[in-house]
């Protein structure tokens, strides 16, 4: 098999894990999301620490946050990914996936911005049209449903400042992971502490919540390891249309297992989302394609 397949084949896996996963985090809405979010952080450190140590890079850990700056990053990074997840464990609960998943939608098009806005990157003509479509949905659906929605915005918003924080850091995702979540894991130990303190918690209530709970961190750290391995063997252009299937897979879980409305201003903001993609990944695929070509021709 091809080294390109199996990069395909491990990113799909990536985002099929990745889009599911609202289906697990439905299991677990009678605990609350900030409990959930403690225990995230505490089995995925447990699960990154055991992979480093098996291959033997656990002294990168340390490195990582070796500086002042490094350090610094990595806690804003902490700050973003935390954020971003309780928001989306959130948004389960309370039956709103679906905003969920036009947050995951709209993240590119909020990359892009970004990188445009902090890191003075030029944008062409179709990725301009594209943020200004994606922009225009989210004023549509704030007008139509009365309220903006806060819970895509943020997750969007979230996720595209942790990539851009990341830019900053030069070891890799497994390694700066592990780092995030031991400096989040102080104040994951005082939120279960709290949480079991007065007799609650649900860690050690039943066999089936425990169970769960422990299984977050190999559901957070298996697909991130899994989207490492398909980076380095698949074009960025790849991994960005691939990428899709994620809130793709989010919508359809809130749209058909959930059974949340769909209303006739979902259909036109996601609409309009939807074409702005496909303007964004045609410009990309493009653009890919052409640097390709210039490389083989020099």
């Amino acid at each position: 098999m091809r080294e390109a397949t199996k990069g395909i084949i491990a990113m799909v896996a990536t985002c099929t894990v990745w889009g599911l996963s609202g289906i697990y985090y439905k299991l677990l809405e009678h605990v609350p999301p900030i409990e959930i979010l403690a225990h995230r952080t505490l089995w995925s450190l447990i699960f990154f620490a055991l992979v480093l140590t098996v291959q033997g890079r656990l002294a990168a850990l340390f490195g990582a946050i070796g500086t002042r700056r490094a350090l610094m990053l990595t806690a804003l990074a902490a700050l973003m990914i935390s954020l971003n997840w309780f928001v989306f464990i959130t948004s389960i609960q309370i039956g709103r996936a679906m905003e969920a998943s036009l947050g995951y939608y709209v993240f590119p098009l909020v990359a892009v911005l970004l990188g445009a806005v902090v890191l003075k990157e030029r944008l062409g003509g179709a990725q301009l049209l594209a943020v200004a479509l994606a922009a225009l949905a989210v004023v549509t659906l704030s007008l139509g449903l009365g309220v903006p929605p806060w819970i895509g915005l943020v997750l969007s918003l979230s996720f595209g400042l942790y990539g851009l924080v990341k830019k900053g850091l030069s070891v890799g995702p497994v390694v700066s992971v592990t780092a995030e979540v031991m400096l989040l894991s102080p104040i994951a130990i005082i939120v279960l502490w709290l949480a079991h303190a007065d007799g609650g918690g649900a860690f050690g209530g039943s066999w089936r919540d425990s169970g769960l709970l422990a299984f977050s961190g190999f559901l957070t750290g298996a697909p991130l390891i899994l989207f490492s391995y398909a980076a380095k063997r698949v074009t960025l252009a790849t991994v960005g249309l691939v990428q899709y299937l994620n809130p793709t897979l989010q919508f359809l879980v809130a749209t058909f297992w959930f059974l949340e409305p769909f209303s006739p201003w979902h259909g036109v903001a996601f609409g309009m989302i939807w074409v702005a993609l496909a303007i964004y990944t045609t410009a990309s695929w493009r653009q890919d394609r052409a640097t390709r070509r210039a490389v083989v021709r020099s």
